[in-house]
């Protein structure tokens, strides 16, 4: 059984994006802005509220409960990976 890497750090860069590194050694900039959707995501669009996320459970979380799944970021930053490298190829 193949287990997915979950979030051991992140930072915050601005306009909803945030460095997110995992266990496996992944580190990449996520840009958060087209999950703000639906009533528990809305706070998130405040950018001073957006920077309150912490580490729990392995994925991001914010004071009111909301979170990305680890394997929903995790796939978005292995896409954001194989961008640049199709990017730096051109």
């Amino acid at each position: 059984m193949k287990t997915i890497p979950v979030v051991v750090g992140a930072t915050y860069l601005a306009n909803h994006t945030i460095r997110v590194s995992f266990s496996d050694g992944v580190e990449r900039d996520v840009d958060f802005s087209g999950w703000l959707t639906g009533p528990v995501f809305e706070p998130l669009k405040d950018p001073a509220y957006f920077e309150r996320f912490f580490i729990e459970g392995g994925t991001l979380v914010w004071p009111n409960g909301a979170d990305i799944a680890p394997e929903t970021l995790y796939e978005r930053a292995k896409s954001n990976q194989a961008a640049e490298h199709l990017s730096g190829l051109r």
